[in-house]
């Protein structure tokens, strides 16, 4: 295998030179660069990236942690951050923690251990431990924040309107006249999952109407906590339901058919997050869709720039949901004269 001091001798030059050219780290004439380039060619030399990035300090890398990739919210999210990173030169690193402390520590601690020039992580319910945290500021290595906030960690982060999202579905049942309207929730312990139960009370509150403890139950974001809070949730008979996620929704459903109700006829249903195939689902599912691909654009590029520019306070950005009207809310059965009061 050629190394640098055969591309020099070939190319006739001194071995700094060749590694000018090929890092780009001082002036040398064309004839020069021309003279190398014709040398790495010829000999199909193939630079060292590892000592490149020690030379650098840089290793063009980017870790991400995510709770569950089998979660089909997260693949959206990890290909928008994978295209920006990609885009500004970094290869994207990617791990899933199964929201579990120790699980995540090991893999925070490796991407430390393999010098990546930055992390996104979306927190498993949690602190971030002190000395953990100490380990990050000192090797210079930023993280990003994404989804989910994490006590007593300051640091860039990108979130969605959680809270928003759910007052929006919630107020849209309330409008089609809903008055039990029932709420199950995500993983307890995270921001997400209590943002939404705040939107939902929040919603509750602004129509005073009464919170019954009864109508709320938790999920952890999963298909068989669908299941179970459904069976929960339906002994209490509620009108309509507010669901956290869509793969609890689909538990949620299954519930339903356990129970022998229809949706909307008997229990209208929105959700949390949009896919293209929920165009498929019978009824076709009233959502709030959440703008996963652009989470994860936004965090890349908050980690890149970061990366850049260290230093200063630090930045978060807020995206912003849609309401997506379909099937599962009992719009059609309502009426428009409902939505418009």
């Amino acid at each position: 295998m050629p190394n640098i001091y055969d591309v020099a001798k070939r190319a006739r030059v001194s071995a700094a030179t060749v590694s000018a050219v090929l890092n780009d780290s001082a002036f040398v004439s064309a004839a020069l660069t021309a003279r190398v380039q014709s040398a790495v060619a010829t000999l199909g030399y193939h630079p060292n990236l590892l000592a490149r990035s020690f030379a650098r300090q840089r290793s063009q890398t980017l870790g991400m942690i995510v709770p569950d990739i089998a979660n089909p919210f997260f693949p959206e999210v990890v290909r928008g951050a994978e295209d920006t990173a990609h885009a500004a030169g970094y290869t994207l690193l990617i791990a899933s923690s199964d929201n579990d402390l120790r699980k995540e520590e090991v893999y925070l601690r490796l991407f430390l251990a393999k010098r990546v020039d930055g992390v996104i992580l979306t927190k498993a319910p949690g602190r971030m431990p002190p000395d953990l945290q100490r380990a990050f500021a000192k090797a210079g290595v930023p993280v990003v924040l994404l989804a989910r906030a994490v006590p007593g960690f300051v640091t860039d982060a990108v979130e969605m309107d959680d809270k928003g999202a759910a007052y929006q579905g919630v107020t849209h049942l309330l409008r089609l006249g809903y008055r039990r309207v029932g709420f199950i929730g995500g993983l307890r312990g995270a921001s997400t999952s209590r943002r939404r139960l705040d939107g939902y009370k929040a919603a509750l509150r602004d129509s005073r109407l009464r919170l019954d403890p009864a109508l709320v139950v938790d999920g952890d974001f999963r298909i068989e906590s669908g299941y179970r809070a459904g069976l929960e949730l339906l002994k209490s008979r509620p009108d309509a339901v507010f669901i956290a996620n869509y793969l609890m929704t689909v538990g949620f459903m299954e519930a339903l058919r356990q129970y022998r109700m229809r949706c909307p006829d008997e229990v209208a249903v929105v959700t949390c997050d949009d896919h293209a195939w929920l165009e498929a689902f019978s009824p076709r599912l009233t959502t709030i869709d959440l703008p996963k691909r652009e989470l994860g654009a936004a965090a890349a590029r908050l980690l890149v720039d970061r990366i850049a520019r260290p230093g200063g306070r630090a930045r978060i950005v807020r995206l912003r949901n849609a309401l997506r009207v379909r099937e599962s809310c009992g719009c059609a059965l309502r009426g428009a004269d409902a939505l418009a009061r």
